[in-house]
């Protein structure tokens, strides 16, 4: 019997895993597919190929900054950038998207730092990313303070820290094993020293 539930469980660490992955790969690629892809259907009717939808989409978007490059197309995108930037509720929508993909892609990349900080009046000791590292444009009495976020344990959601500079230590540690071992509440460096 013991035998039996060992295997079983082991059944479990092993497909598992590679049934969810699937699964979000699946469901992430029919989202992106049907972002065109519900639009052309009805046109290309028998002949659509899953896919298409995506291809268009990429297609679309690497069109779409090609002309954000040049004079006049450029003009008129950051023209619907300021007019976004003047909408009520609208401009606070836009603007944290904006900040966000720009976080990720553009140039100054944020979550490329992983930070250890203490926790105020304890020895114990949380992970996070820096976020933002000049907060005097924020608010001014923060110019010697960078931004923490950190994420909770088996979620996306996670608090953002106000920390003074000397309270935060940069680790030499990637920040996707940061993530990993963060999200998996430290399971996965547990994980690897037992099967090194």
């Amino acid at each position: 019997m013991k035998s039996i539930v060992k295997n079983f469980i082991n059944g479990i660490l092993t497909i598992v895993p590679i049934i969810l992955v699937i699964y979000v790969i699946y469901k992430t690629f029919l989202f992106l597919d049907g972002l065109l892809g519900n639009t052309l259907k009805p046109y290309l009717q028998e002949d659509y190929i899953p896919g298409f939808g995506l291809l268009s989409t990429l297609i679309l978007i690497t069109i779409l900054g090609w002309l954000s490059t040049k004079y006049i197309s450029g003009k008129i995108i950051r023209l619907i950038d300021i007019l976004l930037d003047k909408i009520p509720v609208v401009k606070t929508i836009y603007s944290v998207i904006k900040d966000t993909v720009q976080s990720f892609l553009g140039e100054k990349k944020s979550f490329s730092k992983v930070a250890l900080v203490v926790i105020p009046g304890t020895e114990m000791r949380s992970l996070g990313f820096i976020t933002s590292e000049q907060l005097e444009d924020f608010y001014s009495p923060l110019k010697d303070h960078v931004a923490v976020y950190i994420p909770q344990t088996f979620q996306v959601a996670g608090f953002t820290f106000l920390l003074p500079k000397e309270q935060v230590e940069i680790i030499d540690v990637k920040p996707e094993e940061a993530m990993k071992f963060i999200l998996s509440g430290g399971m996965t460096s547990t994980y690897k020293q037992k099967t090194k």
